[in-house]
């Protein structure tokens, strides 16, 4: 067995780690850090992880806890991993963060897109981008992961196999994407109280949100190619899911619908996790489970390509994604412990 910590188990991610690596046959759960739950039952603050973890509570980061360790997850807030990995570095066996902190690798973007220095960019080389579906080479056997998260997940993911194909132009791209409430985190906030977000819908993060640069860089990777997104978030009142809407233009005419499907199916033919449908995603299809469903338009009155693509947040937007990461550098199959089929209702 794989001896685990979470480091920042109390959250959602942290606590969707827990479930999955609960019905995962080779991870076994030694640490769970969250400061701000120290001393609280796992099965108190989540009562259908009781089955699971009847005894196990959480603890206060100390990193001597980590010494030993096969693998460590961190489901901490952006800026918190820069001070751990560099304190757990050489003391545990293989990192995958969940967080942004170490997904950019050009150093410079830190401040413009989160506001700060990043705290030790020479270690920004040392992380492979954990997205299996398109960098899986850099993932196996990788010592040290950076696992993107749910909107650059989903749209890239609807994009890449037109970027790589040159089906579409890399500049120019818009992103519409929406979000359950669960993204936000577990703290309460006046942004994510039921009165606001119920019956509600809102934009944020305009002309800036932090996420684009790592869209565009995932995507510039595909395309061989810089690319610009415009990138709009929206928060929906739902618990889990996102659905990206994204548009772009063709490269030529004659692009059609017929062509835009054949080659989503011939890119994710091989791709456990990635369903092509012919309907329109739905964010309900996904629920609780590591799969994103995608699609795509192309629309012979405007001229522009629409490309869709839904998936849980909690599962492949984040923990499933972790979890898809850590069977990748341990050598065991990439699908072990993961649920292909979500709930339905």
């Amino acid at each position: 067995m794989t001896t685990v910590g979470i480091i920042g188990a109390s959250g959602f991610t942290g606590a969707e780690l827990l479930r999955l690596c609960a019905q995962h046959p080779g991870l076994d759960v030694r640490v769970a850090t969250g400061d701000s739950q120290a001393g609280t039952r796992v099965a108190e603050l989540y009562p259908g992880l009781a089955a699971a973890y009847p005894a196990l509570a959480f603890e206060k980061y100390d990193v001597d806890r980590c010494d030993g360790l096969d693998l460590v997850f961190l489901g901490l807030p952006h800026g918190a991993s820069q001070q751990v990995v560099p304190e757990i570095a050489g003391r545990v066996g293989r990192i995958v963060d969940l967080a942004a902190d170490f997904r950019l690798r050009d150093p410079a973007l830190y401040p413009t897109w989160y506001g700060e220095e990043h705290a030790h960019p020479e270690l920004l080389g040392t992380f492979a981008y954990g997205l299996p579906e398109l960098f899986r080479d850099r993932i196996v056997g990788a010592e040290r992961v950076a696992a993107p998260g749910c909107y650059v997940t989903t749209a890239v993911l609807a994009l890449a196999p037109l970027l790589r194909a040159g089906l579409v132009e890399p500049t120019g791209i818009v992103v519409d994407a929406a979000s359950g409430v669960s993204g936000a985190g577990r703290p309460p906030k006046p942004s994510t109280a039921f009165c606001t977000v119920d019956e509600n819908m809102t934009a944020y993060g305009l002309l800036d949100h932090r996420h684009t640069p790592e869209i565009e860089q995932g995507l510039g990777d595909v395309a061989g190619a810089d690319v610009q997104v415009l990138f709009t978030p929206h928060l929906v009142p739902m618990n889990r899911g996102i659905l990206a809407t994204c548009y772009a233009r063709p490269t030529g005419g004659g692009v059609t619908t017929a062509d835009l499907l054949d080659l989503l199916h011939a890119a994710w033919a091989d791709e456990p996790f990635v369903v092509v449908t012919e309907g329109s995603p739905a964010t309900k299809a996904t629920l609780g489970s590591n799969t994103v469903h995608v699609t795509a338009r192309a629309d012979d009155r405007t001229g522009w390509v629409v490309a869709l693509a839904a998936l849980d947040n909690l599962v492949k937007g984040a923990s499933g994604q972790a979890v898809q990461c850590a069977n990748l550098v341990l050598g065991l199959p990439e699908a072990t412990g993961l649920p292909l089929v979500g709930t339905w209702p």
